[in-house]
Parts: structure tokens; C-alpha cells; sequence
């Protein structure tokens, strides 16, 4: 993983307790499931054991980019006041005019996006269009099935 990587305090704590976890108990659990799968006799033929041990990979896989992800980080400041312009950690009002509507997008970092809760990366492509931008401005979002239309109607942190 090259470069570092944007990300508020809560999601270098989520991303430090799912290392933790994966460290002590996902390698006990596939451990234990590996032993269980050995007593099952011949390992050429043994699914269950083949399972675990690709079980295992991905365990190993995740603790070593989290690891990468944990030593990249770089921890997105609090934004101190009203926020003047869209920055990484601020909650951004915007007007869709081809649904006439209201939506809110926390800007975050791309590790902790959750589009369904409205956390939104600022290197995806509305985040990209938002960055710097300020409140009255509308902006042109290209996106695969369109073009999208928004304003910026508040922004907060």
C-alpha cells in the first residue's frame, strides 16, 4: 500500500481493533479449525483442512494490509469553527437537482466510507467534486450513469 491513507480518529481506533481481533482471536479460531480438520485423516482429500488453511490466508492477508493501512495513516484533524470550505471530516448539505432533494455526505477518507450511511470518500467521485468547494457553488459530478447536478446548501462538521 503506497502513501498514506486519510482517516478520522474513530476509524484508526476501528481499524486498530479489527488487527487486534484478527491477531488473537481469528488466528486462535482458524487454528483451532485447522487442528480439527488434521483429525479428520488424510489432508490430500480433506476439504474442511484445505478450508482453513485458505481461511487462514485471508486472515493473515487482512492483519498484514491493516498493519500497512495502521502504519500509513494519516489522522484527519478535527475542523476547528465553521467550516468555510468542503474539507475531509465535514458534513456537507447538498441540493440534487435532478431528484429534488436534500442529501448530507460526510466526506471521509477512503477506508472508512459507508455510502449507505452517508460517509462518502473524498476520492470517490462526488467527494472529488466537493473538495475546496463552498457553500452557494454547484458542481458537476461525473458518474457513470450521468451527470449529477448539486449545490452546496451548509457545511459542518
Amino acid at each position: 500500500m503506497a502513501g498514506t491513507i486519510k482517516v478520522t480518529a474513530e476509524g484508526l481506533k476501528k481499524l486498530q481493533d479489527e488487527l487486534e481481533n484478527l491477531k488473537t482471536n481469528g488466528r486462535a479460531d482458524i487454528a483451532e479449525k485447522i487442528k480439527i480438520a488434521r483429525g479428520y485423516g488424510d489432508l490430500s482429500e480433506n476439504s474442511e483442512y484445505d478450508e482453513a488453511k485458505n481461511e487462514q490466508a485471508k486472515i493473515e492477508a487482512r492483519i498484514v494490509e491493516l498493519d500497512a493501512m495502521i502504519k500509513n495513516a494519516e489522522i484527519i484533524s478535527d475542523v476547528k469553527g465553521a467550516a468555510k470550505t468542503v474539507v475531509v471530516g465535514v458534513l456537507v448539505k447538498v441540493y440534487d437537482e435532478e431528484y429534488e432533494e436534500e442529501c448530507d455526505y460526510r466526506i471521509v477518507g477512503s477506508t472508512e466510507a459507508d455510502p449507505r450511511n452517508g460517509k462518502i470518500s473524498d476520492e470517490s467521485p462526488v467527494g472529488r467534486a466537493l473538495i475546496g468547494r463552498k457553500v452557494g457553488e454547484e458542481v458537476t459530478v461525473e458518474a457513470p450513469d450521468g451527470d449529477m447536478k448539486l449545490k452546496i446548501l451548509k457545511i459542518s462538521k
